[in-house]
């Protein structure tokens, strides 16, 4: 399998698989026992958006002809702090860009969702191509341009029978 060309076909089995490469990158960079860190297990990706803010508007200078696609997408966390479960959704803004052997992440921002509680405001985005999910994303992508995932479907499996 050759890793799509198109983006919305590319962020499906992305965010398919991005929950187990996760939990694999967390493991191996944070440790093997639960005592190492705070982390958790990622459940869930998805909430897929591919109409991109308009950087013009963002710069202090002129934005160039820039390739790069902009998707946007979200992760539910379960962290375990004493007796307590913890559920945390982060969002994600990710920069891919497609080159002649496949796309690759150039930049992602994070942040955590607000708060059950009105009075704490969202987080700030964080840049965080190199944080956990980040590399996950760099793994999904690497695999995907070797044929190293599972076919993607871009539409669910016919359940009505027809």
């Amino acid at each position: 399998m050759v890793c799509p060309d198109d983006l919305e076909s590319l962020t499906a089995g992305l965010l398919r698989d991005l929950p187990s490469y996760a939990n694999r990158v967390a493991r191996r960079t944070l440790g093997a026992t639960p005592d190492d860190t705070d982390f958790g297990t990622v459940l869930l990706a998805g909430r897929a958006e591919f109409e991109p803010l308009p950087l013009e508007t963002l710069a202090f200078e002129p934005v160039g002809n820039d390739a790069a696609q902009q998707v946007f997408f979200t992760t539910l966390e379960r962290q375990y702090q004493d007796t307590e479960v913890i559920m945390l959704e982060l969002y994600h803004w990710l920069f891919l860009v497609p080159t002649t052997d496949g796309w690759r992440l150039t930049l992602m921002f994070s942040r955590l969702a607000g708060a059950e509680q009105v009075t704490r405001p969202p987080t700030p985005p964080q840049e965080s191509s190199d944080g956990i999910t980040g590399q996950a994303v760099r793994l999904w992508l690497r695999d995907c341009r070797a044929g190293a995932v599972f076919p993607i479907e871009v539409e669910g499996p016919d359940i009505t029978g027809r």
